[in-house]
């Protein structure tokens, strides 16, 4: 049944989902709004504050730690393991979460707890208990992190020719190659590691729990374009010597294991650019609102409306797509079956966010290029 809660946050049109400026939805309840609201609360007390800090400085990775402590780091995650998870979980819980944690402005304050939620599902679903009893709960609780190791500088989405090997030595797997583009590599403890255990093709692939402690590995940034709290790394593999048992899963269908959970990514990542679409949207509505050009405030000319009227559409239209594609995980469609829905998500994502980035910045002028002033 729809239901229609409190007002919350910023009631300026658009610049909140609809169901925060009074808008009916059946996908809410009192357990949502009280997690928004503790959210909402970490973002602005911990984070907002201390961005432009840590864009230069990266952030604390204490502050995993405080995150789980204030209940929210946990909440994707069972009790069994550590986790914070309520009874009434579900995945609006997590759309909540990537949303408002998406409100810091940028920057990758705590961008490694969305990469821990992409590397520690294979260890939960396929991994034995030695290796979830290794990792599980210290990563949950804040203590240590796991990174995603798949992409190459030879292959990015072409997953299935991955070239790092891993060569059978007793109770070992020695492994050599090379792995590009890590986000938060530099904080990784453990990592999920694509090698190749077998033939050419995505038959040959297994996945690896790698230690950033074991011999051999070797990790460093990547410079990027915009400077960010959080990292982007190069892995250089070289004979690393890895326990048989810390294969995740059975050995050569590690295929089937990445493509499945990259639905989960894309769902957050896309969680996550609609609310950055939706912050350019608010400050360029904002600054439309206060600049004045040509005798008239920016809001009074017709393209700047037209702009933001797109911006607003392509939002909305983005923030149904997550509930949609949120309502059909709740109804227990599995990961493998939204491979296409998530797909498309994530796509729709990226356009609506460069959409809006671009759009924002022709309202604010010259002001979007440099870093001090509005």
């Amino acid at each position: 049944m729809s239901k229609k809660l409190e007002k919350f946050g910023d009631q300026t049109p658009f610049c909140e989902p609809y169901w925060y400026q009074g808008g009916f939805s059946p996908y809410y309840h009192e357990g949502h709004v009280a997690f928004r609201a503790k959210v909402r609360r970490f973002v602005d007390e911990h984070i907002r504050p201390n961005v432009d800090k840590w864009i230069k400085t990266g952030y604390p990775a204490s502050l995993h730690v405080k995150a789980y402590e204030a209940g929210i780091q946990g909440v994707l995650y069972p009790r069994e393991h550590g986790g914070t998870r309520p009874a009434d979980f579900d995945p609006f819980y997590e759309l909540i979460l990537w949303d408002e944690m998406s409100r810091s402005c940028g920057g990758g304050v705590l961008g490694q707890m969305g990469i821990n939620s992409m590397a520690l599902p294979p260890i939960l679903l396929f991994g034995s208990d030695y290796l979830k009893d290794k990792v599980v709960k210290d990563v949950v609780q804040g203590r240590k992190n796991i990174c995603l190791a798949i992409s190459e500088p030879f292959a990015g989405s072409d997953v299935a020719n991955l070239q790092t090997t891993a060569v059978r030595d007793g109770d070992y797997y020695v492994v050599n190659g090379l792995k590009k583009w890590i986000t938060g590599g530099l904080m990784g403890d453990f990592f999920t590691c694509a090698v190749r255990t077998g033939d050419k093709g995505f038959g040959g692939l297994s996945l690896l729990l790698i230690e950033r402690s074991m011999p051999g590995v070797a990790i460093r940034k990547m410079e990027t374009q915009f400077d960010n709290a959080h990292n982007t790394t190069f892995i250089t593999l070289t004979d690393v010597r890895v326990p048989v048992r810390n294969l995740i899963g059975e050995e050569n269908q590690g295929f089937m294991m990445i493509m499945v959970n990259f639905n989960h990514e894309r769902f957050l990542i896309a969680a996550g650019a609609c609310r950055a679409a939706r912050m350019c949207y608010s400050e360029a509505f904002k600054w439309a609102m206060s600049r004045k050009t040509f005798g008239k405030r920016l809001i009074k000319h017709q393209i700047i409306r037209h702009k933001l009227a797109e911006m607003a559409r392509m939002i909305e239209a983005l923030y149904s797509d997550l509930e949609r594609v949120a309502y059909q995980f709740k109804c227990g469609v599995p990961d493998w079956k939204l491979g296409g829905q998530c797909a498309l998500l994530k796509v729709n994502a990226s356009k609506t966010f460069e959409f809006c980035a671009r759009e924002a910045s022709q309202i604010f002028g010259g002001s979007s290029i440099v870093k001090e002033g509005r």
